[in-house]
């Protein structure tokens, strides 16, 4: 599954607001004192997780930005040029500085629902992801555990959609907008039944099997006026999924979805989670 460019850059600030400090300050110690890390970013699309996530980590970084879309690793290493202090092209890869950091990154494109042993370097500190478990089936989660497990790589992953929204003012037709919206989650996003907001704790629940220790902490996009343009977006790609499950008549789609454009906030609830090898 694939989402277009627009879509990342209209979300990333709403992302890096609603990442969990603490989980943030938990990766930073788990790793102090080290002069580098090698990272795997998986779903890595135009590069958000590695812009939300470098600040955290040693100061010599080398990133594997791994995705299924070219066009959204060609977006990245645009987006990542233009966003860092200097940038330079070392071949296939990319080196860059940003506050005080040095950041060699390499794109890769992969189909995940492969080997995953193939995607991750012998060399690789650390996988992460963000707003990726909530579409892939709950038998991938467990493959992907087990094969983190066999190399003991620690996990930091942020936005997985936990099932939560609220939307202010409320509309009668809430909560079959929502329940319908849950169903379509589950479908096949290319992975199997896609396990959407179960995600979280059936990955918490395999790491912690494996002998991980795991920390949770929720990062809900608050959408007030300062994202008017996202919740524009998000409310009108909801009411599309609600439309493809024929679980709402059409009428009842169309009265809501008027009344969320005349303006709207509205709580969408995530899970951070950071998984370390005991």
């Amino acid at each position: 599954m694939s989402f277009s460019p627009a879509w990342l850059a209209l979300r990333e600030p709403a992302d890096h607001a609603a990442r969990s400090v603490s989980l943030l300050d938990a990766l930073r110690q788990h790793f102090a004192g080290r002069e580098r890390i090698s990272v795997v970013d998986l779903g890595s699309g135009a590069g958000s997780n590695l812009r939300g996530t470098f600040a955290a980590l040693p100061g010599i970084q080398a990133w594997r930005l791994v995705d299924y879309d070219p066009a959204l690793l060609a977006a990245a290493r645009q987006r990542l040029a233009a966003w860092a202090d200097t940038a330079a092209e070392d071949g296939d890869r990319l080196v860059l500085r940003k506050e005080g950091r040095e950041l060699t990154v390499t794109f890769h494109q992969a189909d995940l629902t492969g080997d995953l042993d193939q995607v991750l370097p012998a060399d690789a500190d650390l996988v992460t992801a963000a707003a990726l478990f909530d579409l892939v089936s709950p038998a991938w989660i467990d493959g992907f555990v087990a094969v983190l497990a066999r190399r003991r790589l620690p996990l930091y992953t942020v936005l997985t959609y936990d099932g939560t929204e609220h939307w202010d003012p409320p509309h009668p037709a809430d909560a079959a907008m929502l329940a319908a919206f849950h169903a379509h989650q589950g479908s096949d996003k290319g992975f199997g039944p896609a396990a959407g907001p179960q995600a979280a704790a059936l990955m918490a629940s395999a790491f912690a099997s494996a002998g991980y220790a795991v920390t949770r902490a929720p990062s809900p996009w608050q959408l007030g006026p300062d994202f008017a343009a996202l919740a524009l977006e998000l409310v009108t790609g909801f009411a599309g999924a609600v439309r493809e499950t024929g679980r709402v008549d059409a009428a009842t789609i169309a009265g809501w979805l008027a009344a969320r454009r005349a303006g709207v906030t509205c709580h969408v609830g995530h899970e951070d989670l950071f998984a370390v090898p005991r």
